[in-house]
């Protein structure tokens, strides 16, 4: 959801911090602003405490509905969102997961997910520091049909990154690992995986709301931090900057065991906004191609995407293993809560679980550009056009690993070899 007065401060700010005036333009944003300009610099700026995502800018009246649609405090999967005697709003930060939700649905404007991209421009300027700008598999035509991945990365270089990487690549070899993951921890009928892979919202509710699965989930880091990892292996000192449609991306870069990853997290609404107000149209940019990412890394982007990329994977890897992937999908946070309900009262037949916190999958987060229908024909389409089906035939993915230490697919189940791609949820 676009917010009048705080999107625009963040363009301003962007805008005068190419030029090198930002201190002047905030002290004119000041002197003509409202009560509120101060609160909507500190966050668009990236102030605020550097550990949280989500802030209250304003008192609202309390006059949501009860429906989970326009209620932040009923949307709330963490029961993070309080109200006081007056009925304003209270963020209860020790509850609070960053996921986003509350932001999402808040009509009022009083709740905003801090922008991150203000403190990266000086380090775009001076070019000291290679930033490597990645981006979810779910930005396939969300920029325009015409913008293709070479006229994205060129526009990102315009701005001053180094390079453009598209998660779709690191999601390649994590598909190689789930599917491993899978063949390790299903060895009979009654056995269940439940992938750990892309949508942070998901691995919340496991991981606080649902714990009796918890040991049920693959130990995997999600294709983000795989990516921003692999980046900083190859490039030591980089920076990295992840794109997506998601604001709970913003939170897991930030969690303790894996902030190593990823820098700073921009939105694909940030980052239109980005681009105007430095006058950057990627429609208008020249090829700058560089695509290598397989079919089964290319539609993680869609609910149902990350489990036909493991199950294709693991039967190219295993085509006589008797116990194949039974998947099911958890399209939404309604029906990720229904079937990990299921899960634990015995009543789901499927081996191997995959959740999206958002309706259609990442192609339906808060932040895109377009309607989520047209999202998942763009990364359909763009997943047909790859030179091959799976990592398993992916020569590039095979290559990369080799740099990364991997040299052998098996090497996925060595905890010191795979370091950098397992995360424990215990």
């Amino acid at each position: 959801m676009s917010k009048p007065g705080y999107d625009e401060v963040f363009k301003k700010l962007v805008k005068s911090a190419y030029r090198g005036n930002m201190d002047d333009e905030v002290d004119k944003m000041r002197r003509e602003g409202d009560r509120f300009t101060d609160e909507y610099i500190r966050y668009a700026s990236g102030g605020g405490d550097p550990n949280r995502v989500v802030f209250k800018i304003k008192d609202c009246d309390g006059s949501c509905s009860l429906k989970n649609e326009d209620n932040c405090e009923a949307s709330c999967l963490f029961n993070a969102i309080v109200r006081d005697m007056e009925g304003n709003v209270v963020i209860k930060h020790n509850n609070c997961s960053g996921c986003g939700k509350c932001v999402e649905v808040c009509k009022h404007y009083s709740l905003v997910d801090k922008k991150e991209f203000v403190p990266v421009i000086e380090l775009l300027k001076n070019r000291k520091v290679p930033v490597f700008a990645i981006v979810a598999p779910a930005f396939i035509g969300q920029f325009g049909s015409g913008v293709t991945p070479g006229k994205m990365r060129a526009a990102f270089k315009r701005l001053g990154f180094y390079g453009m990487v598209e998660v779709a690549l690191f999601a390649d070899i994590l598909t190689l690992k789930e599917a491993l993951e899978f063949e390790r921890h299903v060895t009979r009928e009654k056995d269940f995986m439940l992938t750990s892979m892309c949508c942070p919202i998901w691995v919340s509710m496991v991981k606080r709301v649902y714990k009796d699965l918890v040991p049920h989930i693959s130990p995997s880091v999600s294709p983000m931090v795989a990516c921003g990892r692999g980046i900083k292996h190859l490039h030591p000192g980089a920076k990295v900057v992840f794109v997506g449609p998601c604001i709970a991306k913003k939170a897991e870069a930030k969690e303790e065991d894996i902030k190593d990853a990823v820098d700073a997290v921009l939105t694909f609404e940030e980052v239109k906004q980005i681009f105007e107000a430095v006058g950057i149209k990627p429609e208008e940019m020249e090829e700058d191609p560089s695509e290598h990412s397989s079919t089964a890394g290319r539609i993680y982007a869609r609910t149902g995407g990350v489990s036909k990329a493991i199950s294709d994977t693991l039967d190219r890897l295993r085509p006589d293993r008797e116990i194949k992937i039974r998947a099911v999908q958890a399209d939404g946070v309604k029906d990720c809560r229904k079937i990990l309900n299921e899960v634990l009262e015995g009543k789901m037949e499927a081996n191997f679980l995959e959740g999206m916190g958002c309706p259609g999958g990442c192609v339906g987060g808060p932040r895109v550009l377009i309607d989520p229908g047209e999202g998942q024909k763009f990364v359909d389409e763009y997943g047909k056009e790859a030179l091959s089906l799976t990592p398993v035939d992916n020569k590039y993915v095979m290559e990369l690993l080799k740099q990364l230490g991997i040299e052998d697919v098996h090497d996925f189940l060595d905890s010191e070899k795979a370091a950098m791609f397992i995360r424990s949820f215990q």
